[in-house]
């Protein structure tokens, strides 16, 4: 992950410095992921990614993939975090051109898309899910809800937001963002 992220910000001429500027990031914490020394957090590594005009799906796709399948098997889900608390297995490997991007997400114990004291993430899209097993607290603007199985949300992703699970099992979602500019 970190060679390509430093081949990213070469090929747009920018510094760590000035990447990390633009992105609001420590400089140390940029030079830490791009030498593989640490795993950045869903949040930080969309941080680095916006100033580049990358999204996290185009990041991991495998940009040789030209084809687009109907179909998908479980094991060919591109998996977008780091699968350790969060998985965001997108259905797809490549959504360059693409309206829509849906994800099967996977929160354990502890999980959470933010760190305390972080700002909350926001992008230019919209966002729905159903949860499928378990429960999660989500944060869209000033609300928060902890939402059950088969309880559903949708929002304009411009709102900052947020989602955590502080609870003793798993939580299931199955969402979908347009466009995919998570």
């Amino acid at each position: 992950m970190g060679a390509r992220l430093k081949a990213l910000r070469q090929s747009r001429g920018l510094s760590i410095r000035g990447l990390a500027e633009l992105a609001g990031v420590p400089h140390a914490t940029l030079s830490i992921i791009e030498r593989d020394k640490s795993s950045p957090s869903v949040s930080i590594l969309k941080r680095l990614l916006r100033p580049l005009n990358v999204t996290l799906s185009v990041f991991f796709s495998d940009s040789a993939v030209v084809d687009r399948a109907v179909f998908y098997k479980a094991s060919e889900l591109v998996e977008l975090a780091d699968g350790k608390k969060l998985s965001y297995r997108q259905v797809g490997a490549n959504l360059t051109n693409s309206s829509m991007m849906i994800l099967h997400e996977r929160y354990e114990p502890g999980a959470d898309t933010g760190q305390e004291g972080e700002e909350l993430y926001s992008h230019e899209a919209e966002e729905g899910g159903i949860i499928i097993e378990g429960r999660l607290e989500m944060t869209v603007g000033d609300e928060v809800r902890v939402l059950s199985v088969g309880d559903a949300y949708y929002f304009d992703s411009r709102l900052p937001h947020r989602m955590r699970n502080p609870f003793d099992e798993v939580c299931i979602v199955v969402s979908a963002v347009s466009p995919p500019t998570f």
